[in-house]
């Protein structure tokens, strides 16, 4: 028996219709293998019609509708692609006057749209638009079609708001949804898309204004929707889920717990509509895990935040690598992370956070409407991995960040606002680290601009005035211009009044405002601002929830409060709420928490008060206890940490506890891991000084009355010249290192590139590291981290041991003089044996004011004759200081016409103890005894000696006078002193170079060191003592200043001899950190220094070096370094006797 054949063009209509069936039964079930054989289908229908026929256009069509389905399961673009080409050949063959013309224009524009929404291409979306303008013009009022025309032109316009921000096209979508609405009245099939559609555009624009009624219209109209797609409707799972939407939208607009309740029910009800293969699984799962994460900020509950993660997982899991919305969901999922992070504090949550945040922006295309979002996401991450762990590239990163962010969003742009809140806050950040007020100012203009985007009913607007009051607030902590003070609190009451009872955000804006109010009341001293704190912070406490992330820091100001009402009424039952609101913030606190040592402080301060109080020494020891817990931090320490530490110290050291020993090796760990994080600048050095204080000094202290002396010097050493130090790191000699391998060898060439890199951007950005520099840091720090982990280097550029440092004394013994307002004490250190104590019988208060009469006295030199003033000052130093001292050498076996060195603290670095004596006949003074050389820290002198020996090599020597500096005082003495010096060293060195006149410029003294090794300086010499960087040495052209000192890379520099004025006048308020002409000399490598302690003669000059270099040379007949100081002192002994005092003792050496 035989069947008939099908003609070709029957047998394709019919392979159509099969795929037809299955892709609608896919659409209804989802399953994918329906919608793969449609497509196989499609194909072979399309086959076998021949090109001419008339039904060809619609299998284009079909074929495209069918790869596009596939494409928004899967998210591959060739199938997209493939259904874009297929719809303009179809279109081709529908021209104009076709009947179905608008369903082609109508099939492209949407397939266009989709490839817009995956690659962010804005041309792709304009076309669509335009499309679909063509498709409304063809379907005039009364085409069965015009709904869904003015539907998909609505769909248009709303997705190119949101790539663009232009509310008029979001508006333009409202009004055409609202049209193709009134097309579809009750009982039209497609009433339920177009209520579900005029809602999400009304939800949309609530998101950009705020208006809260867009937002109440949207959930009626949901509501509606869901009502026509009752149980069992394809499209039920959907209305579900967008009611769900809106609703979480309300909750966090009102603080509505029932609509979030609602919300998330829905969720899981449209979760539970859906097979595990639905297209739409991936996004209900993310939006059910959005509205978890939601009410776990709400009521804190950890299984919510768990639970939330868990759904983003399983979401992330079935969306392939290359779909559209797997960017969405890494940045949902980091999201969470983030979230339990900061609950939980664990360091693998933000760190994957992170990682996450990074992979969905690569998957962005640069022009994708969300990549300003995306970027402001991984900002966001950043900035909690700042906060805990207090690397500053991450803060500079998050700052590079929110300013892409910024331009993506340029005026007009609806997010605008936010971009602009976001960097205003992260600059707060940096101020608040830095310390920079250009960064503050920044933030308050960046909020003043941000406010002005906000409309009064905005949602957003109570946020931005509190963000604009709390860097007000700031500012005037800063300046104390009290209109920012009082602005900031009438900003704070504004938030106050647009979150009113019942708000969600309530508690944030009465704590804001307390806090401005107490700062007020401290400016003021008006109790009822104090007393309104205190009741606007229990109101506070009483809206928060127990397990909120604030609620600590609610506690701890209202307990500060009542402390700071104690202290004005003397109500103890203030003190005694305070103390327990204290240790409750305690018992919120994780041990790691970054902010734990600022409220354990508190609630030390607070104890003491108690302890002043009723001397209840449990008090006193249970603050002690909870200082003891700072050690164990694992995070680096901030400003706080050091402040606590320090005031830990202090207080253990007046009550000789047994901690204070701890507590000051805590405070100067501290104080290392602070300064690593500023840059190599003179505008940080405020912040050193701060830092320091006396904290090194009272260390010193502190061990020398526990008789742990090694344990003195090692302190010692550690916080004093700590700028110094860091810039002296750049220069570390790495000869072992070198010998260790192939890793070594690496390793040092590294750290050599870097150390040279880091140490030319010394000064040059204003105020703080540009983030080049910060990178540069960064990689010199993990170089470093590298080196440590290499045998024999594990302390590399740590603070050294006292066997270490013991070393300085290889040549003669190191006198340490420390001034602490605990006490005065002298330590020699010998090269074996432990340190003598020598105690001083002198305050620190009779030091600095010995110190001011000495200084005033030097100003006066050169006048008149001050010689009896002098000889009393030279005379208390012998013998409150020096000669017990010198004492203690002799028992030690110090034999006289040995060389010493001087290492003094505080205010002992400016007096001239080289100088003391009793000066009476028949008694010898220092100079007649020992030959005195200074040095600022023991680490110098033995970088100094470390030093490779020059003796096999040639001797350069250069001599730089200056007669006629630009803007000074013509110098006549400087040509006759050159002359000397050349007289006494052409026939000795290898070369002499002679710099006068013109040739002694910046340029010319700084290239003529590169190239020489000993160097003779005669100009004028003049200090800053207010910026102590810009000291300086006058040439030709302008100053040669101690930072371009810093800035150079001189090879091998062996000695200077700086005849000029004032070079160790350094910084007034800070004579630790020895910023001066002659320590900046030593720290660029020069090994020996000749300088003066004030006003050279000019006569006085020439004599001393023609003496001077006479005694240089050696046996040999070469220059030696390590002679200078005993060549100095023969030189200053051949003086004639008539030549005043001062002159006699102007000059001093430092260095080996």
């Amino acid at each position: 028996m035989y069947r008939a054949l099908c003609p070709p063009s029957y047998r394709s209509l019919r392979l159509n219709n099969l795929a037809l069936s299955l892709r609608n039964r896919f659409l209804q079930q989802g399953t994918m293998s329906d919608l793969d054989r449609a497509i196989v289908h499609h194909r072979a229908a399309l086959e076998l019609l021949p090109p001419c026929h008339y039904s060809r256009s619609m299998f284009l069509d079909n074929l495209a509708l069918s790869l596009r389905d596939r494409f928004q399961q899967r998210g591959i673009m060739s199938d997209l692609d493939e259904a874009i080409e297929l719809h303009r050949a179809a279109l081709l063959l529908r021209p104009p006057g076709y009947s179905e013309r608008s369903s082609s224009l109508n099939n492209l524009a949407a397939s266009l749209q989709d490839r817009f929404q995956q690659r962010g291409i804005i041309f792709d979306l304009d076309e669509a638009i335009e499309l679909h303008r063509a498709a409304l013009l063809l379907r005039p009022p009364g085409h069965s079609d015009r709904s869904s025309s003015l539907n998909n032109l609505a769909t248009g316009l709303q997705d190119r708001f949101q790539q663009g921000g232009n509310m008029s096209d979001l508006d333009d979508a409202i009004e055409l949804h609202r049209a193709a609405l009134l097309l579809r009245p009750l009982g039209h099939s497609d009433r339920s898309s177009s209520l579900n559609n005029l809602a999400a555009s009304l939800r949309d624009r609530f998101l950009q204004r705020g208006i809260i009624s867009d937002l109440d219209e949207a959930i009626e109209l949901h509501r509606a929707a869901l009502l026509l797609r009752l149980p069992g409707h394809s499209d039920r799972s959907l209305s579900l889920n967008n009611l769900a939407l809106s609703l979480r939208d309300r909750s966090l607009q009102r603080g509505n717990m029932s609509d979030l309740g609602e919300a998330i029910e829905l969720h899981r009800a449209a979760l539970e509509l859906l097979p595990p293969c639905h297209s739409n699984r991936s996004m209900f799962l993310n939006n059910l895990a959005a509205s978890l994460h939601d009410i776990f900020q709400q009521q804190g509950i950890m299984s919510d935040l768990d639970e939330a993660i868990e759904l983003h997982r399983a979401a992330l899991e079935i969306i392939p690598p290359c779909h559209s919305n797997r960017s969405s969901s890494l940045n949902n999922l980091a999201a969470c992370l983030q979230a339990r992070f900061q609950r939980r504090g664990i360091m693998s949550d933000l760190d994957e956070a992170i990682e996450l945040h990074r992979a969905a922006l690569e998957l962005l295309p640069q022009c994708h409407s969300n990549r300003s979002m995306f970027l402001n996401n991984l900002a966001a991450s950043l900035h909690d991995r700042f906060q805990q762990q207090g690397i500053m590239s991450d803060l500079d990163e998050v700052i590079e960040l929110h300013r892409a962010s910024l331009l993506l969003r340029p005026p007009g742009h609806s997010e605008r606002s936010s971009s602009l809140n976001n960097l205003a806050g992260t600059l707060h950040n940096r101020f608040e680290q830095g310390g920079i007020m250009s960064d503050l100012d920044e933030a308050i203009e960046l909020h003043r601009a941000a406010l002005l985007l906000y409309p009064p009913d905005h949602s957003d607007r109570p946020s931005s005035l509190s963000n604009l009051a709390l860097s007000l607030h700031d500012r005037f902590l800063q300046r104390g211009i009290m209109s920012d003070l009082d602005e900031a609190i009438e900003v704070h009451r504004a938030a106050l009044l647009l979150r009113p009872p019942g708000h969600s955000d309530r508690f944030i804006s009465l704590n804001n405002l307390a806090t401005s109010l107490q700062a007020r009341f401290q400016q003021q001293g008006i109790m009822s601002d104090l007393d309104e704190v205190i009741e606007l912070l229990r109101a506070a406490l009483e809206l928060i929830p127990p397990r909120h992330s604030n609620r600590s820091t609610i506690l701890d100001n209202l307990a500060s409060s009542l402390n700071d009402r104690f202290k004005q009424r003397g109500t103890m039952s203030d003190l005694d709420e305070a103390i327990e609101l204290h240790r409750a913030v305690l018992e919120l606190l994780p041990p790691c928490h970054f902010n734990r040592s600022m409220f354990l402080n508190n609630l030390v301060l607070s104890l003491r008060d108690r302890f002043r109080q009723r001397g209840v020494l449990s008090d006193r020891d249970e603050a002690l206890i909870w200082c003891s817990q700072l050690p164990h931090q694992s995070h680096p320490a901030s400003c706080t940490d050091l402040s606590v530490a320090k005031s830990w110290a202090a207080s253990a050291h007046i009550l000789n506890h047994d901690s204070a020993l701890l507590a000051y090796k805590t405070a100067l760990k501290f104080l290392d891991q602070r300064v690593a994080l500023l840059s190599s600048s003179s505008y940080h050095l405020d912040v050193i000084r701060e830092a320091v204080s006396s904290l090194a000094t009272d260390a010193f202290s502190c061990s020398v009355r526990r008789d742990a002396l090694t344990t003195a010097v090692e302190l010692v050493e550690q916080g004093r010249a700590v700028f110094w130090t860091q810039l002296a790191h750049f220069n570390m000699p790495l000869d072992g290192l070198s010998v260790s391998g192939d890793t070594g060898t690496a390793l040092a060439g590294e750290f050599k590139r870097l150390s040279f890199l880091l140490r030319s951007t010394f000064d040059q950005s204003t105020e703080d590291q540009s983030p080049q520099t910060r990178k540069l840091t960064m990689q010199w720090d993990d170089v470093v981290s590298r080196i440590r982990m290499l045998r024999g280097f594990s302390r590399f550029l740590l603070p050294p041991l006292f066997s270490d440092l013991q070393k300085a004394a290889e040549d003669g013994p190191v006198i340490i003089l420390n001034a602490s307002h605990y006490g005065c004490d002298a330590l020699i250190i010998h090269d074996t044996g432990d340190p003598i104590h020598i105690p001083i019988n002198i305050t620190e208060a009779a030091v600095s004011e010995l110190c001011s009469q000495f200084q005033s006295l030097t100003k006066q030199f050169g006048s008149s004759d001050y010689r009896g003033e002098l000889i009393n000052i030279l005379r208390k130093l012998w013998t409150v200081i020096v000669d017990p001292v010198v004492r203690a050498l002799r028992e030690s076996k110090v034999i006289p016409g040995s060389r010493i060195w001087w290492c003094p603290t505080a205010e002992f670095t400016l007096l001239p103890l080289h100088a003391a004596g009793p000066y009476k006949k028949k008694r010898d003074n220092l100079s007649d005894i020992y030959i005195s050389s200074y040095t600022p820290t023991l680490a110098t002198l033995i970088r100094a000696r470390q030093q490779v020996s020059r003796d096999a090599y040639p001797q350069h020597f250069v001599a730089i006078g200056q007669v006629n500096p630009d803007g000074g005082k013509e110098l006549e003495c400087v040509a006759p002193e050159l002359a000397v010096v050349a007289e006494c060293l052409e026939p000795v060195v290898s070369s002499f170079t002679s710099l006068e006149d013109s040739d002694a410029t910046v340029q010319g003294a700084l290239d003529a060191l590169n190239h020489n090794q000993w160097l003779h300086l005669a100009c004028h010499g003049t200090p800053n003592q207010t910026q102590p960087f810009e000291s300086s040495f006058a040439m030709r052209d302008g100053p040669l200043m101690i930072k371009d000192i810093i800035r150079s890379d001189w090879r091998n520099p062996e000695f200077a001899f700086l005849s000029a004025c004032h070079t160790t006048v350094g910084d007034e308020n800070d004579s630790d950190e020895s910023i001066h002409l002659a320590t900046a000399m030593q720290f660029a490598g020069f090994r020996s220094v000749i300088g003066s302690m004030w006003s050279v003669d000019d006569d006085v000059a020439r004599l001393v070096v023609s003496a001077f270099y006479g005694h240089l040379v050696d046996s040999s007949g070469r220059l030696d370094c390590t002679r200078a100081a005993a060549a100095l002192h023969m030189a200053m002994k051949s003086l004639p006797k008539k030549i005043p005092l001062e002159q006699q003792i102007v000059f001093f050496h430092v260095g080996v």
